[in-house]
Formats: structure tokens, sequence, C-alpha cells
């Protein structure tokens, strides 16, 4: 794939995760888990008819069968489905992205806590503003943003960051179960997390007040909001490296901001930009000097390669 089509895929990518919060903006009465649950479900189904088109029915008789560390990545996975549309209900698409955007930050922390990876000097920097950043949110008069939205969509990046910091430890291990880091077995991992994401959230979905005008759009939701984007990035983490396809995905917060200010009528406070920019700056501030790092490290190999 050439190198230009594969970062317009990723942007396209965020594109498509950015609709979220401005189309549940426009549904009728389907409200908090029963927007988890549609979505999910809607989710489920393609990634299903995928997995079973590329692994056969194998993959239905071996499912339950997964390693331990699918199945601790399959349930973060539904933690981070659920809670996300639980915020979307509860707080405004801003506060709920500008949390979700610490995703890579909290990552970094994970691994510097349980896997002893050194962090420079440039991370830690970027974690401070950025907490710095969603604190000042909550400076002043801002009643937009909810204290209940805020923690609901903190379980989003700390979800991730046990689902990647899981697969990073499985991967270094050289146990047979590295074999859980192929991509295959990463979508059954995003399968089995909507799987679970429809089974809790039933209970509590009910009495069932969708619509159909609702379930249109839900179903636009799991297709192509979460299940195409997630086809996509497994097959783009061939071509892109860690650090840009990070950096890209912050394109996800200023869309989906946008979207929810031209379409969806969200005002932007003063402390809510504020805060977003300093978060958004600390992101693309650390994943340039991620990259600049990898440069240089690459170029010093070369050095001593030559000599």
């Amino acid at each position: 794939m050439p190198r230009s089509l594969a970062i317009l895929l990723m942007i396209f990518v965020t594109l498509l995760w950015s609709i979220a919060g401005v189309v549940t903006r426009h549904l009728d009465s389907a409200a908090s888990f029963e927007v988890t649950f549609w979505r999910s479900l809607f989710t489920a189904i393609p990634i299903g008819i995928a997995l079973t088109i590329l692994r056969g029915r194998e993959l239905w008789v071996t499912l339950h069968r997964q390693p331990k560390a699918i199945w601790i990545s399959g349930i973060c996975w539904s933690v981070m489905f659920t809670a996300f549309m639980v915020a979307i209900t509860i707080t405004t698409v801003a506060n709920v992205l500008i949390v979700m955007s610490l995703c890579p930050l909290i990552t970094a922390l994970f691994s510097r806590l349980f896997l002893s990876h050194r962090l420079p000097w440039t991370t830690w920097l970027a974690i401070a503003t950025a907490g710095f950043g969603i604190v000042w949110m909550f400076a002043g008069d801002n009643a937009s943003v909810t204290l209940l939205g805020t923690l609901v969509a903190l379980a989003v990046p700390f979800a991730y960051a046990i689902n990647f910091t899981t697969m990073q430890y499985v991967g270094s291990s050289g146990k047979p179960e590295v074999g859980v880091d192929d991509r295959p077995d990463m979508l059954q991992a995003v399968l089995l997390g909507a799987i679970i994401s429809v089974l809790v959230t039933l209970p509590l979905a009910f009495p069932f007040q969708a619509t159909g005008h609702d379930l249109v759009l839900l179903s636009m939701l799991g297709v192509f909001q979460l299940a195409l984007p997630c086809l996509l990035l497994v097959r783009l983490t061939r071509e892109l490296t860690a650090p840009e396809i990070s950096l890209l995905a912050l394109l996800e917060l200023v869309f989906g901001v946008t979207w929810a200010w031209l379409w969806a009528g969200e005002h932007l406070t003063a402390n809510t930009l504020t805060g977003g920019f300093l978060v958004l700056n600390a992101l693309v501030l650390n994943e340039l000097a991620r990259i600049v790092r990898s440069k240089r490290a690459v170029h010093q190999l070369k050095k001593e390669r030559i000599g």
C-alpha cells in the first residue's frame, strides 16, 4: 500500500470515529444503556461476519477457548464500548473526546508502572500538561462539564491502557501465548468485547424505547463508526508506525468537537476550549518527540553498523 494512501485511510478512520457524538445527539428516544446495547450489537454482527469469512466456522468453535490475554482484551474492549456511549449521553461530546484522548499518555504511565518501561521527560511533561488541561475544564462556572460524565469517560483510557499493557506483556514474555498478538486474534478480542457489551447492557436496556429512526442511526454507528474503522486500523498497523497512528488518531478530537458544534448545537465554553487545547498540544508534542527519538535511534544504529 502506498504510504500516502495509508495516511489518507487513517484520516478516514478518525473521521468515522468522530461521528458518534453528533449522531447520538439526533436520536429520538433511545438513551444510555439502550444506546450502548444497540451500537454494540450492530458492531458485533459485521465483525462476526467478517471474521467468519476469514476464519470459517472454526472461529465460533474456538472463540470461548481463547487465551487469558485475549479475554482480558475483550473485557477491556467491552468497557470502552460501554463507557464511551454512556458518557456521551450524560455530558458533552467535547468533554468525552478530550478525556478519551488521554489514552496514549495513560498507556505510557501504565507501561512505566507495570512493565518498568522508561519514560522520557517529554512524556512526563505531556502527562502533567494534559492532567492540568483536564482540571482546567472544571475551573470556574462550567456547568456543561459534569463530574459523573468525566468519571465514566475516564474508564475508556484506563481500559485502553490495561488492554495495550497486557498485549505488550504477552508479546514480550516469550510464552506460547505470544500468538494472541496476531492481528486476527486482536479482532477476535474486539468481537468478544462487543458480545460482552451486548450481554451486560441488555438487561439494563429494558424497556426498549428506540424508534425506527434511532435503530437506523445506531446501526450506522455500529457498522461505520466502529466495526469498519477497527478492520481498517488492523490493516493500517502494517503500514504506519505506532507514533504515526497515535498522532493521526488525535484528529478524532478535532473532527468530533467540530461536528458537535456545527450540527448538534453544543456550546463550547472557554474552559473547555482552553483545557482541550492544552491536552491536544501535549499529545501532539509528545508524539512528535517520539517520532524524532525513533528517527535518531535508527540513524544511530546505521552509523554503528557502518562503523
